[in-house]
């Protein structure tokens, strides 16, 4: 068996200095509204949204229940068409899933039929490559999610929070210039959870990918991102874009900031007054 290992300095290099990646993971929303349903019938979930995101950038998207936040990633994803208004990615209008788009859902989506390194390898081997390099990238990943041991694993024989691990390195083993995640964490225990929050910052650190992330956890979105997006109720539209002016890297012990415990109570304010908006609304 090849168990050849790169670095994931290597890896790191390469992606940042390979034409194919460099630059590589700008998204425009130009006037996205997504109605699902017919006639009478249909429903508005996101309503005239434009968003820019810059290449590298780490944006969470936060928002009250049903605000439409997932639904906005599946159309950066491609598993949702807008009704009108368009999606680009590095200038390209998304049509459809890519391997430029890696996606990682709540629910860990592992093929338990494979091993956790075949699970790994599954995005590079079904983009033709050889199987040296697939078993390369398969087990240079196992390393960096410290999961080597269990390479010839199930996933049912795994935590949720180790299945989480390998449901990310899956979605960056094709090297996308776009993470996409969706509430990746809701699911975990408190520890693993901030465990798993740190662990994606350090992965994000070295790969420099661009990352959206749909959550529900205001802290969660304060400690991880370079922008802190907020949906109104549904149907959701873009009500405020907050910086976050936090050093990198991030580390646990800021949650206790003045910085930190003002934006935070910026994000729930807003999302409050959409949460009652919506409610108010509902009981009309």
């Amino acid at each position: 068996m090849n168990t050849h290992v790169v670095s994931l300095r290597e890896h790191a290099r390469d992606r940042r200095s390979g034409t194919r990646n460099a630059g590589r993971g700008q998204i425009e929303i130009r006037n996205v509204s997504i109605h699902f349903g017919r006639g009478h019938d249909a429903h508005p979930a996101v309503m005239e949204t434009t968003l820019d995101i810059a290449p590298g950038e780490f944006v969470c998207l936060l928002g009250p229940s049903g605000c439409g936040k997932s639904t906005l990633l599946n159309s950066m994803a491609g598993y949702v068409k807008p009704s009108s208004g368009t999606v680009l990615v590095d200038g390209e209008a998304v049509s459809g899933p890519g391997p430029d788009r890696g996606m990682v859902f709540q629910q860990y989506s592992l093929f338990p039929w494979k091993t956790i390194r075949d699970n790994i390898g599954f995005g590079p081997k079904l983009a033709g490559r050889g199987y040296a390099e697939t078993d390369s990238v398969a087990n240079t990943f196992l390393e960096m999610i410290g999961l080597t041991k269990f390479a010839d694993k199930y996933p049912a024989e795994l935590s949720g929070g180790m299945q989480q691990r390998v449901g990310i390195a899956r979605a960056l083993a094709n090297y996308p210039s776009v993470l996409l995640m969706d509430e990746p964490f809701g699911a975990l225990d408190a520890q693993t959870r901030l465990m798993m929050q740190e662990s994606l910052l350090a992965t994000w650190s070295a790969f420099s990918t661009t990352v959206v992330f749909v959550t529900h956890d205001v802290d969660e979105a304060v400690f991880l991102a370079d922008r802190v997006l907020i949906m109104s109720a549904g149907p959701g539209a873009i009500i405020a874009d907050l910086r976050v002016p936090l050093d990198r890297p991030r580390a646990a012990d800021m949650a206790t900031t003045p910085q930190f415990m003002q934006l935070k109570k910026q994000c729930l304010d807003l999302i409050r007054a959409e949460s009652l908006k919506a409610f108010e609304q509902q009981n009309r």
